[in-house]
């Protein structure tokens, strides 16, 4: 029996039917932005494996990291215990946060980070007796898969069967070009009631929900008038951070700074698991006192796993490198190129791009959501072709480790203009 026929047997995968899912393809090693299988094809990864992987597969300076941290601390509890590669980290991170950030909690996913965030937000005021417990999100978001991140997401078809469980969110349309004044009205409206808490979003870029896109100064003007009437900003930079949208934040190209960042995915290269928090001091002070009761109650078992603390310090090594803050620009500029050149296709409904960034949108007689039934075609081209794109419906999107070559996006770019001509 196979690898494959054995996962059919003993394994249930993350978003996938799996009555009618071809067998998962098996992959033994991982080089750069390939991932070779076990019959010794190559696929480029050009979404990054759920866009967590940075600088390539099986990096050298990162695996190495990890090895010297497990032959010295692989794991110990985080309450009452510290170690030096958690503070490192932490003092990292706020370095190179926005200047308000003043301290970091550690989880171990997007949707527990974004989880975490929510509850700082709710028991800020709770902890000052103040009756604030509504949470503003757009619609169209997504924040994650566990109840609370599910809640703050917006009414997406795969959440259908836990709406009766989740807590109540006022939606407003997302300030997408040509419906900021929308966005902003609706905001208006749902702060006269006065009792709204946070402010989540995705900032710049809407992941899930379709990789929408929309500008800094939009968005600086809801944070604006959220902070104005000193509702907590939550940005859900889960995917957005480490170098996504051109800069090391999304929040880096506006004037209004959230006051709470949610980070993951790209923390540690790719490598590990780990979900950060941050906050500002003004929020952290709320929970400070001699009153136990006034004690943010939330922990995670590997919270600031020394392991995954090294590898994140590892990827900011990388990152901040001159080569691949280049190959940064370098990937920027290149979908700007294709960008331009496969605008106007007839095949094409919209092209949109921020940074690494770019989403093309396909043409469809269906209606364009998450289950258009071109989603499984294009899916099954671009695999048979040597290249890995999630399609969201007629969505695709490319969202590469930053060390792809030029041949390989050009490679990727070249499927994508065949797929546009025969599917």
């Amino acid at each position: 029996m196979t690898v494959s026929e054995k996962d059919a047997r003993y394994v249930w995968h993350p978003y996938t039917q799996m009555k009618t899912a071809a067998l998962p393809l098996p992959i033994v090693r991982g080089e750069g932005a390939l991932l070779i299988a076990e019959d010794g094809k190559t696929y480029i990864d050009a979404v990054s494996s759920w866009w967590v992987n940075l600088h390539g597969h099986g990096h050298p300076y990162i695996a190495e990291r990890i090895a010297k941290q497990a032959l010295t601390l692989e794991q110990v509890i985080f309450a009452g215990f510290t170690h030096a590669p958690a503070v490192g980290l932490a003092e990292q991170l706020i370095q190179i946060l926005p200047s308000n950030q003043a301290k970091v909690f550690y989880s171990d996913n997007g949707s527990t980070a974004v989880e975490v965030a929510i509850k700082m937000a709710i028991q800020f005021f709770h902890n000052q007796g103040v009756n604030r417990k509504i949470i503003v999100a757009f619609e169209n978001g997504y924040h994650g898969d566990t109840f609370g991140a599910m809640s703050a997401s917006s009414d997406l078809s795969f959440n259908n069967a836990f709406q009766d469980y989740l807590f109540a969110v006022k939606y407003i349309p997302p300030p997408l070009p040509g419906q900021e004044a929308q966005s902003l009205q609706v905001l208006q409206t749902i702060l006269e009631q006065n009792n709204v808490c946070a402010f989540i979003f995705e900032p710049l870029v809407m992941g899930a929900g379709g990789m929408l896109m929309y500008t800094p100064e939009a968005l600086d003007t809801l944070i604006q008038l959220a902070q104005s009437q000193g509702i907590i900003c939550i940005a859900d930079e889960v995917m957005t951070g480490f170098g996504r949208t051109g800069k090391l934040f999304a929040s880096h190209y506006l004037q209004q700074q959230p006051d709470i960042f949610c980070l993951s995915k790209g923390l540690t290269g790719g490598f590990l698991p780990m979900g950060v928090t941050t906050s500002t001091q003004a929020i952290f002070d709320a929970f400070w006192s001699d009153d136990k009761r006034k004690t943010f109650f939330h922990g995670h078992s590997y919270t600031a796993n020394p392991l995954g603390c090294a590898a994140a310090l590892a990827s900011l090594d990388l990152l901040q490198h001159e080569d691949c803050q280049a190959d940064i620009q370098r990937i920027t500029q290149s979908h700007q190129h294709f960008k331009t050149h496969i605008l106007s296709h007839r095949n094409v409904q919209n092209v949109r791009q921020t940074g690494t960034i770019l989403a093309i949108e396909f043409k469809t007689s269906e209606e364009t959501s998450y289950f258009n039934n071109l989603r499984d075609r294009l899916y099954n081209f671009f695999i048979e072709k040597g290249v890995l794109l999630r399609p969201l419906g007629n969505m695709i999107y490319i969202l590469p480790p930053y060390c792809i070559t030029d041949k390989e996006l050009e490679w990727v770019y070249n499927i994508i203009e065949e797929a546009l001509e025969i599917i």
